[in-house]
Parts: C-alpha cells; sequence; structure tokens
C-alpha cells in the first residue's frame, strides 16, 4: 500500500495533471512551469501533508513500518518529523491557489527529498526522493537563470 502510494502521488498524479492542463491550451503553455506547479502540489503538498498526519497522529506505522524502530521512545521523534512534514506540506498545498508559492515550496520540498534520498539505504523512498529532488530542482533552475 505504501509503495502504491509512493507511485500514484509522485508519478501518476502529477504527470496526469501536468498532461490534462497541457491539453487544455498546447501552443500556450511551457511544460517546465506545469511540471513544477503539479510536482510541487501532489509531490511536496499532498505527499508530505499526507505523511505528516500520519506521524503525527500514528506515529508507530512510521516508527515500525518504514524504519523498523519498535522502541516507543522513537515516536515523540517521529511527531517531530510528522510537524516538520505538515508545515512543509501545507506549503505545497497552498502552491496550487499562490502561484509565487510553488518555487518557495520547491525549493524546500526539494531540499527535503534530497537530503532525505542521499540519508536512505537503497529503496524505493531513495528512488523516489532523489527523482522528485531532481525535478524540483530543475524546475527552481529554470525560473531563476
Amino acid at each position: 500500500m505504501y509503495l502504491a502510494g509512493v507511485i500514484l502521488l509522485m508519478l501518476v498524479l502529477p504527470a496526469a495533471s501536468v498532461a490534462v492542463e497541457a491539453l487544455r491550451a498546447p501552443a500556450a503553455l511551457d511544460l517546465m512551469p506545469l511540471m513544477g506547479k503539479w510536482f510541487t502540489f501532489w509531490g511536496v503538498g499532498v505527499r508530505l501533508f499526507t505523511a505528516g498526519l500520519m506521524q503525527t497522529f500514528r506515529p508507530q506505522f512510521t516508527a515500525q513500518s518504514i524504519f523498523a524502530i519498535k522502541d516507543e521512545s522513537a515516536l515523540a521523534i517521529v511527531r517531530e518529523v510528522g510537524f516538520g512534514n505538515l508545515a512543509m506540506g501545507t506549503l505545497g498545498l497552498v502552491s496550487l491557489a499562490k502561484p509565487e508559492w510553488v518555487a518557495p515550496a520547491a525549493i524546500a520540498g526539494g531540499l527535503y527529498y534530497g537530503l532525505a534520498g542521499i540519508g536512505h539505504a537503497l529503496q524505493v523512498a531513495l528512488v523516489s526522493d532523489l527523482a522528485i529532488f531532481a525535478l524540483l530542482a530543475a524546475f527552481v533552475a529554470s525560473r531563476t537563470l
């Protein structure tokens, strides 16, 4: 279930959103801003916000299922990580309504995914974290250079 959620939020839904919006006005749109908008919304906004909710209200899932830690004392740390994910996720969610927030959300979320990707062992989280980091870094670079 976790893997399906990652694939859905990090690839399927953002790509579908880009495709739908690009098909609505194909001649007038540059793909990079669309990719930044939708990968930030889904990958940073929805994914990190939902992860933050889970980590805040069910920290044992993250501790036990993802990190294989059964010690109850780890739950407070997982909850703290959840607060950070809620904050970044909120920024990503609001970026859909406030387009000027897309780049800041992409920077914060992209850095988080890049650093998390480096810190993870070779598993699905590494691949998805580094992929979204690369995409968001390309978007931010295209807007600032």
